[in-house]
């Protein structure tokens, strides 16, 4: 995996909502500061970037207080780094952090930068996503538990089965890659997630939507319906005595507190085009947009890519997930050619099974537990792998078990 891959596969915690200033000595420094403030982990902050460098920093607070993040570019013209942090230190309230951007790879420099209460130390050329988790980890708690990954899945169309599919895709996360999982049904009004679970809790999302004031640790917690050992559902009410046209930042409570306490979200993202769901697909780790083999999904999926890869330029694309692939008698767009209308891959291909999904949704049960060994139950399971990680580690221990049952065959065989 390249680094950059890396990178985006890290689950950076968003930004808190402070100040950050830049003084930049280099214009390519400048623009990647000014990138990563439009990034989505950064929405709550206020920055604002400036050339001059250390100098101008010093000229700027004389008279002026400090914000709580300082990122000073350093070395990328004449003058003394280190004369320049002292001075800036003169200046600096108590609780700024400084995160200096540099262009000299030398230890003993880092050393001294260290001494003097620098934060962070980034070495140039420097990309937005450094940046961002340089300022982000500089407000994270280093003994609390990883930020949860979100995945949020929403359908090009209406009836392309996203609601579906991101219900077993919880429920394989869940199982198949032993992660704790909670599945949260966002389609207030009309969510399905009870039904295909055969439960109908008192409480759920709306409860937390309804009463933002109330959304902490322990409300969330209990909200939550136990489906399996790894599984948990913050299930939708589906009634219609309240509008939901929610605020843009409705469902920002409920997602931190689950972020922060479990390993896995999912996101039933409902097909509509609202401030809120529009927030909450920019906002996530993962995106899974589904889509039928037809020139409607194709127009709306290619629509969804183009905001998305605007709103999120420094995350991996979307996975596009084409559903009821083979549809007898129906004329269906080829699966290689939708592929190339969107310029990006199809990370999954389900196929058309309406035995075995009408079951499933009648009995309220997932896929895995009517037919175990299904095609659409394998493609699931390792996209449930993909995006969390996994696939590869189940992929290794695989290999290491084939020496193993090949020797236990020639056994059984002699």
């Amino acid at each position: 995996m390249s680094e950059a891959d890396e990178s985006k596969d890290r689950v950076i915690a968003p930004v808190p909502r402070i100040t950050v200033q830049a003084f930049c000595e280099s214009g390519d420094v400048a623009g990647v500061i000014e990138a990563a403030a439009e990034d989505r982990r950064m929405q709550k902050a206020h920055t604002r970037v400036q050339m001059g460098g250390a100098s101008a920093a010093v000229e700027a607070y004389r008279n002026a207080p400090t914000p709580n993040v300082i990122v000073i570019e350093t070395g990328a013209g004449r003058g003394d780094p280190l004369a320049a942090l002292d001075s800036l230190a003169e200046v600096c309230d108590a609780g700024t952090k400084v995160v200096v951007v540099g262009h000299v790879n030398d230890v003993v420099l880092y050393r001294e930068f260290m001494r003097r209460g620098v934060s962070e130390y980034l070495i140039a050329p420097v990309d937005p996503i450094a940046v961002i988790a340089a300022i982000s980890d500089l407000f994270s708690n280093p003994s609390a538990e990883p930020l949860g990954r979100t995945v949020a899945v929403v359908g090009a169309k209406g009836g392309v089965g996203a609601s579906t599919l991101a219900h077993n895709l919880a429920w394989s996360v869940a199982r198949d890659c032993g992660t704790a999982t909670v599945l949260a049904d966002l389609d207030v009004a009309f969510g399905t997630a009870g039904l295909n679970f055969n439960q109908d809790p008192p409480q759920g999302v709306a409860e937390a939507v309804f009463a933002p004031e109330r959304v902490d640790a322990n409300f969330v917690d209990r909200l939550l319906s136990k489906c399996t050992d790894n599984l948990s559902l913050l299930a939708a009410p589906a009634t219609l005595d309240r509008p939901t046209d929610f605020a843009e930042g409705a469902f920002d409570g409920v997602i931190d507190v689950l972020r922060a306490s479990v390993p896995c979200i999912v996101l039933d993202v409902p097909h509509a085009w609202s401030a809120w769901c529009r927030r909450m697909l920019i906002g996530a780790d993962e995106i899974v947009v589904v889509a039928a083999p037809d020139l409607a999904s194709l127009r709306n999926a290619r629509n969804l890519f183009e905001v998305l890869r605007q709103g999120r330029p420094h995350d991996r694309m979307p996975r596009l997930v084409l559903n009821g692939v083979g549809m007898p008698k129906r004329p269906e767009i080829a699966v290689a050619e939708f592929a190339k209308a969107l310029d990006a891959p199809v990370a999954a291909t389900v196929p058309f099974d309406p035995a075995l999904f009408g079951t499933a949704a009648n009995n309220g049960q997932m896929l895995a537990e009517v037919q175990p060994g299904s095609k659409a139950t394998e493609i699931l399971s390792e996209l449930a792998g993909s995006l969390t990680g996994r696939a590869e580690t189940r992929r290794g221990r695989a290999n290491l078990l084939e020496p193993l049952l090949a020797r236990l065959g020639r056994r059984k065989a002699s």
